[in-house]
């Protein structure tokens, strides 16, 4: 069996592969790709060569980066985790031939899926595949944000996201693909407002059409919201922030804009330095938290109740009920898999817009 896969050969170099692939083992899978999304912020430092798994490696055990031995780790033979395909071939009765399902194996044709040990998540039959793609990985990476911000702020057993958010005021810094999701979350489960900072107009007004208050990083947005939203005397800002901007000055925002003791639920990504991040000034007096929020862990203590399986179950529930504006204003671009390493080099040298890209399989 042969696939296409999408490749980074080296930076600033991408080219669809033909490739083998191995025989479905017992228990396994066959997935024929219909959808695959792609993730400008992630992959991007791929393409660009900042990724900082080109250039260290994690030790699993202690939990620290270690500089990697030998050349950098070209070429990247797995770039992206959104996709959706139809079952072709099954080995387990867990699945039938003809499902649809999500999973995150890349930007390829076909895959050889072990179930037992990766995130394959079954799919209404009803739902639009392009929809789809956010299911397995990064729609969850949005609900774990919003788990996050339960666990934070109500002691004891979580039973849902609303939790962290519902009645509160939130805002959302950085207005990218996770960043509107996120506020959607927010926005579904009852926040009473959601603000969405950035410095793109393009994105501020798709913030705006989806009923949220968008604001421009540029013009002292915490100033504005610690302005609007006040809670009591010398408590003024944002209950809780959603930090989803992979820069430093986005977090610098963040932590300007949250209340006295509020947290900061951060999904970002961040390749460089944060000398813009003033540890001294707000986050030392106004005594915030800080808490990363990625899809490897859910809080501790919530597990094994939350797992990714029901992440990307709360990720069905939001398209159930947002679909449509998720299709009409955050996927921006539907085009051909054999389109995909023109449309990275146009975004990489910023002659393109993708706030959301989905590359379709012919069948």
């Amino acid at each position: 069996m042969r696939r296409r896969n999408l490749v980074v050969v080296e930076p600033g170099r991408v080219e669809l592969v033909e490739e083998e692939m191995p025989d479905v083992p017992d228990g396994g899978l066959l997935l024929q790709t219909l959808t695959t999304g792609l993730s400008t912020g992630t992959e991007l430092t791929f393409v660009k060569g900042d990724h900082p798994g080109l250039h260290s490696t994690m030790d699993a055990e202690l939990g620290l980066f270690v500089p990697a031995t030998g050349a950098p780790g070209y070429p990247v033979r797995r770039l992206g985790y959104m996709e959706v395909a139809r079952v072709a071939e099954t080995r387990t009765p867990a699945f039938a031939v003809g499902d649809l399902v999500a999973a995150a194996y890349g930007h390829a044709t076909a895959h050889v899926s072990d179930p037992v040990t990766e995130h394959v998540v079954p799919l209404p039959g009803d739902l639009d595949p392009v929809l789809g793609v956010y299911v397995a990985h990064l729609g969850p990476i949005c609900a774990n944000g919003l788990l996050h911000a339960a666990a934070d702020s109500s002691p004891g057993p979580t039973t849902t996201l609303s939790d962290g958010v519902s009645g509160r005021r939130v805002l959302v810094t950085g207005a990218g693909l996770i960043g509107l999701l996120t506020a959607l979350f927010a926005h579904e489960y009852g926040a009473q407002e959601v603000a969405v900072v950035d410095a793109d107009p393009r994105r501020r007004g798709i913030a705006e059409t989806l009923g949220l208050l968008a604001l421009d990083i540029d013009d002292d947005p915490a100033r504005a919201l610690k302005t609007r939203w006040r809670h009591g005397p010398g408590d003024h800002g944002a209950d809780v922030v959603f930090q989803c901007r992979g820069r430093p000055e986005a977090l610098a925002v963040a932590l300007r804009a949250v209340r006295p003791q509020g947290t900061v639920v951060d999904l970002a990504f961040y390749t460089g330095g944060a000398d813009a991040v003033r540890l001294g000034e707000e986050f030392h007096h106004n005594g915030l938290s800080l808490r990363c929020a990625q899809i490897g862990r859910v809080p501790r203590g919530l597990a094994p109740w939350w797992d990714r399986q029901r992440l990307s179950a709360e990720t069905i529930r939001l398209l159930r009920g947002r679909g449509d504006d998720v299709r009409k204003h955050l996927v921006t671009d539907v085009l051909p898999l054999e389109e995909a390493p023109a449309l990275l080099a146009d975004v990489v040298a910023h002659r393109r817009h993708v706030l959301s890209a989905v590359f379709t399989v012919a069948q």
